[in-house]
C-alpha cells in the first residue's frame, strides 16, 4: 500500500534544473535508500516530501493519518534541558494522557459521573499497552546505543556540540516511532560501533523509512529498495544498494545498446535525405524526413563531472613529522587523559573514536585554533599543514565558490581557479552560485578544491567523507594515497581509510 507519492515533480534554481517530471511511490514496510552524485538534488527532495519547499510542479501525496518523523539538525531545543529530560519529550502524548488521567480521577472526585471513569480507563488501557511504563529503559538503551550515555544524562544540551547535538536529536526521532522515519546522512556524526548499533535498530524497525547516505556499507545493509536521481529522473530498484547497482549497470548496458542503434539509424537516413532531397526521389526523401521528425529519440548518455585532486607537495627533510609529550586537550577541562603520540613522516595514520571523545579538539589544538591545556606537541621546521575542517561555515555564503576563492587566491586568474574547481569535481555552471544554495557534497568539494591550491608536507582531515559521493571518495583515497607527505585523518568510515593507511590510532577516555 501506498504512503507517499509523488507525481511529476519538476525543480529548478536558477539555471540548474534538478527535476523533470520526477515521481516515485513508497510502499508500507519499504526501507529505501536515496541515492545520486553530489548535487544531484537528494536533499531538496527531503525537503519538497517533508513540505519545507513546495515543488515548482507536481504533487505530493501522504496516506492520511501517517506520521513521519524528520531528522532535523538544526531543529530549536531548549538549551537548559538535561540529555534524559529531552529524550523524554519523545514520549509527550504518554505524559499527556497520564496527566489527563489525574483530572479525570480529581473531576470524578466531585461529581461522582461514572462517564469520566470510562474515559480514565479507556486512557490507563492505552498507556497499560504502549510503552509508558518502559520509558526509562527505551531512554537508556537507545543512549547507550548511540553514544549518549557516556556523555551523563544530566548534562545539559548548551554543553553539548554540534555532533552530539545531532545524535541526541536522532535519537529522539527513533524513540517517537513514527509510521515512516525520514532520515538524511544519519551517520554524519556516529563512529563506527554506534553506526552499527544503529543498522541493526534501522533493519528491525517495523515501519517505513526514507534515508539518504554515502555511506555504503550502511545503505547495502538496511534498504530493501534504492531509489536513484540521476540526470533528473528517478529510478527505483528493488534489492538492497548492491543488487540496485546491478540492475543500473544492466540497464545501462541495454539503454547504451539501444542509443547507438537509434543513432545509427538515425545518420543513416539522414545521409539518405541529404542524398536524395533534389532528386528523382525527393518524394521518398520527404517520407522519410517526416517518419524521422516523429522519432523520440533517445537522451544522449552523459558523464558527472569526476574529481581528480592533487594535493601539492612542499618538500621537507626529517624523520618525524609529530610528537606529542603529556599533550592534554580541552576548553575549561581536559577531554582526555595526557596524549603520547609519534608520527613518522611520510605516514598515513586515521585517529577513531567515539563521536564526541575529542578528535576534532585534537586536530585544532593541532594546527593552533585551540590552546592546549597542558603537555607539549612538536612539528618540525619547514612544516607545512594543509587542513580539512568537517563543519560547512563560510563567513559570507552568499559568496561563489569563484569569489570565495579569490579573495584567498587575489593573483590566480579566473581561468585558474575554475580549473581547480573542476578538478575536484564541481560543475562549471556552479562555480557562480552561492556557496549557501549548494550541496553539502558541492560546498565539500569547494573546501577540497581549496586544498589542493595549498602547498603542504603534512595533511590533516577532519571527517572529510561526510557529504561526499562514491566517486569522489574513490578519487579521494587515491590523492591520499599517493600523497609524498604525511596524512593523519580523522574518519567514522573504515571502508575509505583501511586500504591506504598505514595503522589505525583508537583515542579512548
Amino acid at each position: 500500500m501506498s504512503l507517499l507519492e509523488l507525481k511529476e515533480i519538476s525543480q529548478q534554481f536558477g539555471d540548474k534544473i534538478l527535476y523533470e517530471d520526477l515521481s516515485l511511490q513508497v510502499n508500507r514496510g519499504e526501507h529505501l535508500g536515496l541515492i545520486g552524485q553530489n548535487g544531484a538534488g537528494k536533499s531538496t527532495l527531503i525537503k519538497i516530501i517533508t513540505g519545507e519547499i513546495l515543488p515548482d510542479d507536481g504533487t505530493v501525496s501522504w496516506q492520511k493519518n501517517i506520521h513521519y518523523g524528520y531528522l532535523d539538525q538544526y531543529v530549536e531545543v531548549d538549551p537548559e534541558l538535561t540529555i534524559r529530560d529531552f529524550l523524554k519529550t519523545a514520549f509527550m502524548a504518554e505524559f499527556e494522557k497520564e496527566a489527563k488521567i489525574g483530572k479525570l480521577y480529581e473531576e470524578y472526585s466531585e461529581n461522582y459521573d461514572d462517564k469520566l471513569l470510562e474515559q480514565a480507563g479507556k486512557l490507563q488501557t492505552e498507556l497499560d499497552q504502549g510503552d509508558f511504563y518502559q520509558i526509562d529503559t527505551l531512554v537508556d538503551e537507545m543512549s547507550s546505543g548511540l553514544g549518549l550515555a557516556i556523555l551523563g544524562m544530566e548534562s545539559q544540551l548548551k554543553n553539548l556540540s554540534g555532533g552530539q547535538r545531532s545524535k541526541l536529536i536522532l535519537a529522539k526521532l527513533l524513540l517517537e516511532k513514527p509510521d515512516v522515519l525520514i532520515l538524511d546522512e544519519p551517520t554524519n556524526h556516529l563512529d563506527d560501533e554506534h553506526v552499527a548499533w544503529l543498522s541493526q535498530f534501522l533493519k528491525d524497525f517495523a515501519g517505513t523509512f526514507v534515508v539518504i547516505s554515502h555511506d555504503q556499507s550502511f545503505l547495502n545493509q538496511i534498504t530493501t529498495h534504492i531509489a536513484d536521481i540521476e540526470f533528473g529522473k528517478l529510478t527505483k530498484y528493488t534489492g538492497n544498494l548492491e543488487k540496485a547497482l546491478k540492475q543500473k549497470e544492466q540497464f545501462q548496458e541495454t539503454y547504451l545498446r539501444q542509443y547507438a542503434a537509434q543513432k545509427k539509424q538515425i545518420e543513416k537516413t539522414e545521409a539518405y535525405i541529404r542524398k536524395y532531397k533534389a532528386g528523382s526521389r525527393s518524394t521518398m526523401a520527404k517520407s522519410r524526413q517526416k517518419q524521422l521528425d516523429k522519432v523520440e529519440r533517445l537522451t544522449p548518455p552523459n558523464s558527472n563531472a569526476k574529481a581528480h585532486y592533487d594535493f601539492p607537495y612542499h618538500p621537507i627533510v626529517t624523520t618525524l613529522a609529530l610528537e606529542t609529550t603529556d599533550l592534554t586537550i580541552g576548553y575549561q577541562k581536559p577531554l582526555l587523559p595526557p596524549i603520547n603520540l609519534t608520527v613518522r613522516y611520510g605516514e598515513k595514520i586515521a585517529i577513531r573514536g567515539f563521536n564526541g571523545i575529542g578528535k576534532s579538539t585534537l586536530l585544532k589544538t593541532l594546527i593552533g585554533e585551540i590552546r592546549k591545556i597542558d603537555g607539549d606537541f612538536h612539528f618540525p621546521a619547514n612544516t607545512k599543514i594543509n587542513y580539512f575542517e568537517q563543519d560547512l561555515h563560510w563567513e559570507n555564503g552568499y559568496q561563489t565558490p569563484l569569489q570565495y576563492l579569490s579573495d584567498i587566491y587575489p593573483k590566480e586568474t579566473v581561468k585558474e581557479l575554475r580549473k581547480h574547481l573542476s578538478r575536484a569535481g564541481l560543475p562549471s555552471e556552479l562555480a557562480q552560485e552561492p556557496l549557501r544554495t549548494l550541496s553539502g557534497g558541492e560546498q565539500t568539494k569547494v573546501k577540497l578544491a581549496q586544498m589542493t591550491m595549498e602547498k603542504g608536507n603534512l595533511l590533516i582531515l577532519d571527517e572529510p567523507t561526510n557529504h561526499i559521493d562514491q566517486s569522489t571518495k574513490i578519487s579521494l583515497q587515491e590523492s591520499l594515497q599517493n600523497f609524498a607527505g604525511t596524512v593523519i585523518v580523522v574518519s567514522h568510515e573504515e571502508d575509505f581509510y583501511s586500504a591506504w593507511v598505514d595503522r589505525v590510532v583508537d583515542i579512548q577516555q
